[in-house]
């Protein structure tokens, strides 16, 4: 199993926490970085590295995003391709989309993104408080 990524919020980025022992992912947060392939760059490499070895297991993921530009939404579609295919091989993958409820986009964006998972189990959610 791969080591578990911890990635801290900056202005820019999100927090990632990929706790592969618990199968629990997390993204929360504003995703506007400068260079989106070095952000999302090893969290691509370390979902594939879980998702790899998986098998029938089962994950939750959890986006709770704020804002995110186009080129991270782009990012995000590749993550959500990527738990896509690990659930049509078997997997019990679980996506949840958390929004403000007070913010139409971001409820729209996720709507977007579940409408695309066939095998992944997708939840739309408006986050608490």
């Amino acid at each position: 199993m791969p080591d578990n990524l911890d990635i801290p919020a900056s202005v820019r980025t999100p927090a990632v926490r990929f706790d592969f022992a618990s199968h629990h992912l997390k993204i929360a947060g504003e995703s506007y970085p400068e260079d989106v392939t070095e952000f999302y760059g090893p969290v691509f490499a370390a979902l594939d590295a879980y998702l790899g070895g998986l098998g029938q297991g089962s994950c939750r993921v959890e986006f709770e995003l704020i804002y995110l530009n186009s080129s991270s939404a782009k990012a995000v579609m590749m993550l959500m391709d990527k738990l896509e295919a690990a659930a049509a091989k078997g997997a019990a993958v679980d996506v949840h989309w958390f929004y403000d409820k007070e913010d139409d986009t971001m409820q729209e964006l996720g709507e977007e993104f579940g409408e695309d998972l066939q095998n992944a189990k997708f939840h739309l959610e408006k986050m608490a408080g």
